[in-house]
């Protein structure tokens, strides 16, 4: 199955062209549907089946607006797993025995939030409260998403990813691993929502020099993010 996404890719690249894609066994697919009429607007989605053509096992939503980041960090895990089945005698694509904890300890560990609730859910939010995740811990008798995430305030957020019950777990770590991830990230002004734009800082991209070269001047500096993309 091949990856949409390259890290470093342009966040708006390819994003009014509809497009499918299928893993060789016909139980993956990735789709991306643009809505062009709607401005910013679209999905990502990945549907898993246990066999071609079968009922729906779990799915995968993205907005449009989610960092091109966590869609290519949960698209390479599947990858992985994808791969990882098809050379073995497992199928964590669809039995998957990571605990959940592996999803939300890390946001614990980076100083989240934590709010348990008696209907079956836990939230974790970020400490300027500008994203989060939500996990449906109790699942019985559930139409609703096992996992969901945002970025910026959840009355009006940026972006939302929605993972089905029956997901796999270590797509969800691989998300909120990539959510956390302090690596720098590229962005022009025109790409960071005005309200979360006083949650970064600014880093200064160093170039390798070559030995017996001229020094060469280093680009100037670029907006990334801060504790949470």
């Amino acid at each position: 199955m091949g990856l949409p996404f390259r890290r470093g890719l342009a966040v708006r690249s390819d994003r009014r062209r509809h497009g499918r894609g299928f893993s060789p066994c016909l139980r993956l697919q990735t789709t991306y549907d643009p809505q062009p009429d709607k401005t910013d607007k679209g999905t990502w989605t990945i549907n898993a089946h246990r066999a071609p053509f079968s009922a729906l096992a779990w799915q995968i939503t993205f907005d449009a607006t989610t960092p091109v980041e966590l869609l290519h960090d949960v698209h390479a895990e599947l990858l992985d797993l994808y791969l990882e089945d098809r050379h073995s005698d497992q199928d964590r694509l669809f039995e998957d025995e990571t605990a959940p904890h592996e999803a939300y300890a890390p946001l614990l560990a980076r100083g989240w939030s934590h709010d348990v609730k008696t209907d079956g859910t836990q939230t974790f939010l970020t400490p300027e409260e500008l994203g989060g995740v939500r996990h449906r811990y109790a699942i019985s008798g559930s139409s609703g998403p096992a996992w969901r995430s945002w970025g910026g305030y959840p009355s009006e957020p940026h972006w939302t990813a929605r993972f089905s019950i029956g997901t796999p777990t270590t797509l969800v770590a691989a998300f909120t691993a990539s959510l956390i991830s302090t690596e720098p990230l590229h962005r022009t002004v025109q790409d960071v929502p005005v309200h979360t734009r006083r949650a970064l800082y600014l880093a200064t991209t160093t170039v390798k020099q070559l030995h017996g070269n001229t020094p060469v001047a280093p680009p100037p500096p670029a907006l990334v993010s801060g504790r949470t993309r």
